[in-house]
């Protein structure tokens, strides 16, 4: 019985053993959610709601994308029953058919929010991940690109966004936002293509002499 007992703590081990090696092997990093957000709690943080979204935010040319989101609530507040907009904290991935354009594009969207609308944005470390921070107008986020997805971390009502859920996030979605992309030259990435000019073209093709005008030719001969 005890040799049993034994043979099955050993193969248990073995098992708990190999699960780590594959997960070292895969560079420790958790799989990336299915529906994109992680359904389920990061640690203090509750999940509460998960909801698809129509509108993609970094819009990328020629790329389709769709999105996602997740509402969190502290495990304090829910507690309590009382939950105000500092208890609660949301999550939207974005996820594009490839990866063209995304780093590109959602610098760019960083950019506009700082230079038309007023936002304070900077770029920083949080989690271990370099990523662009958006505050102002009562709102405040962390965004960053990783390969074919696009994360923001935050909500309104609140002044700063918890590190523990950008970690976990990052570890599913490591950032490859480069260093100084606020203010360096744009990443690379296709612009969208230029629409043709009108050249009048297509008014020749169409064109029907009949339905012209012409000036009156009944002058005054004194004219």
């Amino acid at each position: 019985m005890e040799r049993a007992t034994i043979s099955i703590v050993r193969a248990v081990a073995s098992i708990t053993l190999a699960a780590f090696v594959a997960l070292v092997a895969c560079g420790g990093h958790p799989p990336v959610p299915k529906r994109g957000v992680v359904e389920g709690d990061l640690g203090a943080w509750k999940f509460r709601r998960f909801q698809p979204v129509l509108d993609v935010e970094v819009y990328v040319d020629g790329n389709k994308g769709e999105a996602f989101t997740a509402s969190y609530v502290t495990d304090q507040a829910e507690k309590t029953g009382h939950v105000e907009d500092k208890d609660v904290v949301n999550v939207f991935v974005t996820r594009y058919e490839r990866d063209d354009g995304v780093v590109r594009e959602m610098v760019k969207l960083v950019r506009r929010l700082a230079s038309e609308q007023g936002y304070q944005v900077d770029e920083q470390k949080i989690g271990g991940a370099r990523t662009l921070t958006i505050n102002g107008h009562g709102e405040s986020w962390v965004i960053w690109p990783a390969p074919k997805h696009v994360v923001k971390v935050g909500g309104r009502g609140r002044d700063n966004v918890p590190g523990d859920v950008v970690a976990s996030y990052a570890d599913r979605y490591p950032s490859k936002l480069p260093g100084g992309a606020l203010e360096g030259p744009l990443p690379g990435g296709p612009e969208p293509a230029a629409k043709p000019k009108d050249d009048g073209s297509k008014d020749f093709e169409n064109y029907d002499p009949k339905k012209v005008k012409l000036p009156s030719q009944n002058k005054s001969k004194d004219q």
